[in-house]
């Protein structure tokens, strides 16, 4: 019996399937996205291979995320999917449809900002400030995460975002700051 052969005899499955329609193909072309950013709408007509960084920069004009390493390897471009830390420069914009984006811009309650771009300022928590909005985006969701207990957890979680200017101590004051506050501690 050849190789052919015997993968024709393989039982199929043993109880019923649904079937599921395949989604429809989009592209190669220009097709039309809806990103929901900040808790507003955006259509836009972009190639699928678009990243959600270059939608955010280039079509949208939200400038907070930053075009770092363009790896994924920085953290320079985070921002959040349904409240989830995520590096946009790797993730397809076509992929979000659907869920809620948040990006720096999205922290502050109009004039109020977050009390952890407060607490930034306060300790001197960025230099050249180019990493700022990702540091601030991974430095909101660690303590939402959990994972603010000591310095060594936070440098661990804070490990995805890397600032040039060495500013890791004031990031970490900054960090106990804002999880503090929000324990009712110190």
């Amino acid at each position: 019996m050849t190789h052919q052969a015997r993968a024709a005899h393989v039982p199929g499955p043993t109880r019923p399937t649904e079937t599921v329609a395949a989604p429809a193909e989009r592209g190669p072309g220009t097709v039309e996205v809806t990103l929901t950013v900040n808790g507003t709408d955006h259509s836009l007509d972009i190639e699928p291979r678009v990243s959600l960084l270059d939608a955010l920069r280039e079509h949208l004009d939200i400038t907070g995320p930053k075009r770092g390493c363009n790896q994924g390897a920085c953290g320079a471009c985070t921002v959040w999917m349904d409240g989830r830390r995520i590096v946009s420069c790797l993730t397809l914009a076509i992929s979000c449809e659907g869920h809620e984006i948040t990006t720096v811009e999205g922290l502050a309650d109009g004039e109020q900002l977050h009390p952890m771009q407060q607490a930034f300022i306060e300790h001197d928590a960025f230099q050249c400030g180019y990493c700022t909005p990702g540091q601030l985006m991974s430095a909101v969701a660690l303590i939402d995460e959990g994972h603010a207990g000591d310095d060594a957890e936070i440098r661990e979680w804070m490990s995805g975002n890397i600032c040039r200017c060495a500013a890791y101590p004031n990031i970490r004051d900054a960090i106990r700051e804002v999880r503090d506050a929000a324990e009712g501690g110190p």
